[in-house]
């Protein structure tokens, strides 16, 4: 079980993540206006007082005029952190701040991390209990059992409001999920499964009640810790453990493991043997969650049994149980109905919501824009944490089963209302991201890193060999491995480095340019100079001869002079005008703009072309786009000299029949705000615009460095589009992870 994926990166890399800018991970953003005076007022003294005394006279309106009813409190005393063990409060924090963005990113659920400095299990519970009236959620994190037990039920009798252990139950939800699918493709009912238990901790036990509560027979379940079986009689386990012995003459694992469907591990690496596996039922179901390493690797299973259906929590094999793909949602159904607690009807209903998303068909506009491609079989009885409709599918289950078991104290009443209102809350661009790196992983690809020589580049390529997502190519002299050394790298000539002054593909490059070149004023010394001196010319020709799957540069040289370098190897795309996109990535929303980076005065044309292809990309990303043509002019008011151009475009696509949305000429605030667009009722755009189409350089490559330096949200690119090979040319001040964003877009074909 798992909430983080099995990534590899560096030491300096996690602690240059955690460090640069601002350090941390979280921040707090006011949700109101504060810019005047009057805002001030409203907000703190006098104003406030407005709803002080509302909430005096009903309690209940605390959800209504504070953010009390979205916000949870993920709390750790730092006694069993992420496997790493008793560390300490101060220690957990970086966990329980990556918690709180969890539940922001996949739910958005506000979260705030707690660290209490006490292992005192009656000074824990006390401290918890008066931050009540503070949060409408509790998520208890990395607490040691059985301490946890106790802290957990003695909040949950005295508290409100949900509170939630989530390295219990949230494993135990996925496991019941992935259990309910392996039964049904083995053809097992819950209530005939034999299951042994490998390990009798807090998520073992947790997964262990969950299983009796779904139906699971007491007598089915033995219990295992490192000592043997827990059974009845026995007098070392404590209270929670011996609730779950079993009346039965086997006392070792290999014992209780003879003729078992199930082997449930959350214990220790390598704990299962392959001869073990041999001895269980036909189809065993195995699900080693030790983690990092489980404790049995699928392979070895496997190859013991070839039935077996196998579950790990690693991100790198199939079946996944990671609590990602629960407790954000729980929360989520809860908050959103109010709920007192989460109980076992909430619980179940999570399972078995999950594990119906993994049986049901995925529709293809998901599986293109999220990659979510896997169907229902023994490699996929547990969905993948970002596929879309998690937040959808497991909120409203819960939520229901909250109303229905009494819990619930403001039932939805408009359910469908409730469903779209979930939809919106979160940004498709973000899922399709993650998948993007998902899909590196799965399918790694050969990136030519051409500024192999700057720290920045080196650090990209880093992180992207070490992340799975492909081979780094560097261009670079013969110093890079030493500065490779320097950035902790302990094995640097495993890196590909290609020198342009001793590569034996020189000579041909040589010729390729020349052939290319010749006709436009260059001499073969001319083009011999190129390749031997200039990074860009002499990757884009590693590019163009086959040696690597996409290009990455842009760090050293301004955005045209690069693309004057990339433009003498390589033509841009049949039919094709090269543009840049832009993208604008918030909490719920995306907007592309373009052309951000090429094209000074683009002909109507070109407009319509990079309406359609930008419509293509947002279509990639999970969005159904809407397009509008920028201009200062809205339909002709005020009249201007440059409108010709805007209006063409709009009148080619509507020759060209194309399938989405679009209007145009029009101001940014009457494409964005459907306030303003109301007072054109002609117009034929639905809703607020997510592709703007810039009516020329000037005003696009403003208006995406304004909302760099500037905006609130997220800006990407620009994604370079219409070249007749995978390259991208990144602004000279992009960081690290941007590079890398860039090479996994290029070499998943998002960008293209």
């Amino acid at each position: 079980m798992a909430d983080e994926t099995n990534a590899q990166f560096s030491e300096r890399e996690a602690l240059l993540f955690h460090s640069e800018g601002r350090p941390g991970k979280i921040e707090i953003i006011a949700s109101k206006p504060m810019a005047t005076q009057r805002d001030l007022s409203l907000a703190y003294s006098p104003g406030v007082a407005v709803p002080v005394r509302a909430i005096a006279e009903d309690p209940a309106t605390a959800y209504d005029y504070t953010a009390k009813g979205n916000l949870v409190a993920v709390i750790s005393n730092g006694t069993a952190i992420l496997g790493l063990g008793n560390l300490g409060a101060l220690a957990s924090k970086p966990v329980m701040e990556g918690k709180a963005v969890l539940f922001k990113r996949f739910a958005d659920v506000d979260s705030i991390d707690i660290e209490l400095k006490t292992e005192d299990v009656d000074r824990f519970i006390d401290a918890v209990e008066l931050m009540e009236p503070t949060f409408g959620g509790i998520n208890l994190e990395d607490i040691k059992a059985p301490e946890c037990f106790i802290i957990e039920q003695t909040l949950r009798e005295r508290m409100n409001i949900p509170v939630f252990h989530d390295d219990q139950h949230g494993t135990a939800i996925i496991c019941a999920a992935g259990l309910i699918n392996a039964c049904r493709l083995t053809g097992r009912k819950l209530e005939d499964v034999k299951i042994v238990v490998n390990g009798a901790g807090a998520a073992a036990i947790a997964c262990t009640e969950l299983m009796k509560a779904m139906g699971v027979r007491h007598a089915n379940v033995i219990m295992c810790d490192k000592t043997g079986v827990i059974y009845q009689g026995r007098d070392d386990v404590n209270q929670w453990q011996s609730a779950h012995a079993a009346v039965t003459e086997r006392r070792t694992l290999t014992e209780a493991l003879h003729g078992a469907d199930m082997f449930l591990g959350l214990s220790a690496a390598g704990a299962l043997k392959p001869e073990m596996v041999k001895d269980m039922a036909p189809s065993p179901i195995i699900f080693a969650m030790a983690n990092p390493e489980p404790e049995i690797r699928p392979e070895l299973a496997k190859a013991a049994r070839p039935d077996a259906i196998v579950a790990t929590g690693r991100s790198d094999y199939p079946n996944q149980v990671n609590n990602v793909i629960c407790f954000p949602f729980i929360f989520r159904g809860a908050l959103d109905v109010r709920a007192t607690g989460i109980n076992d009807q909430m619980k179940i209903a999570a399972a078995n919501a999950i594990a119906e998303l993994a049986r049901q068909r995925v529709p293809e506009e998901v599986a293109v824009a999220y990659g979510v491609q896997h169907s229902f079989g023994p490699e996929y009885i547990i969905p993948s944490p970002f596929d879309p409709r998690l937040m959808e599918l497991v909120s409203i289950a819960v939520a229901r089963a909250a109303m229905d078991s009494g819990v619930a104290t403001k039932p939805i009443l408009d359910m469908e209302g409730y469903r779209q209102s979930l939809r919106a809350r979160l940004n498709p661009t973000t899922a399709v991201l993650s998948m993007a790196y998902e899909g590196a992983r799965a399918h790694p690809k050969r990136v030519i890193f051409a500024e192999g020589e700057e720290e920045v580049v080196l650090r990209a390529a880093i992180a992207f060999k070490e992340g799975g997502y492909g081979v780094p190519v560097l261009v670079g002299r013969d110093d890079v491995p030493d500065r490779l050394r320097a950035l902790g790298v302990t094995d640097p000539d495993s890196f590909e480095l290609h020198n342009s002054r001793i590569s034996p593909l020189v000579p041909r490059m040589v010729e390729l340019l020349y052939a290319r070149l010749q006709r436009r004023g260059y001499l073969r010394r001319d083009c011999e100079r190129m390749v031997n001196q200039d990074r860009n010319i002499f990757g884009a020709l590693l590019l163009q001869m086959g040696e690597g799957d996409a290009m990455i540069t842009g760090i050293t040289r301004t955005y045209g002079e690069t693309m004057r370098q990339v433009y003498r190897v390589i033509d841009p795309a049949a039919g094709k005008t090269p543009f840049g996109i832009h993208l604008v990535v918030g909490q719920s929303h995306t907007v592309f703009i373009a052309d951000t980076a090429i094209n000074e005065r683009p002909t109507a044309e070109q407009l319509a072309d990079f309406a359609e292809q930008t419509a293509a990309v947002a279509r990639r990303m999970g969005h159904e786009p809407r397009v509008a043509f920028l201009s200062y002019s809205n339909f002709g008011n005020p009249k201007g000299e440059w409108l010709d151009n805007i209006r063409d475009a709009v009148t080619v696509l509507d020759g060209r029949q194309v399938g989405f949305e679009y209007e145009g000429e029009m101001a940014p605030d009457v494409a964005l705000n459907p306030k303003q667009l109301a007072n054109y009722p002609f117009a034929r755009l639905s809703g607020p615009a997510n592709v703007l189409i810039m009516p020329g350089l000037q005003s696009a490559h403003i208006s995406a460095k304004l909302l760099r330096e500037l905006g609130g949200d997220s800006v990407i690119g620009p994604m370079l589009i219409g070249l007749e090979k995978p390259v991208q040319v990144a602004p000279m001040t992009s960081t690290a992870g941007e590079l890398v964003t860039l090479a996994v877009l290029a070499a998943g074909g998002i960008a293209r």
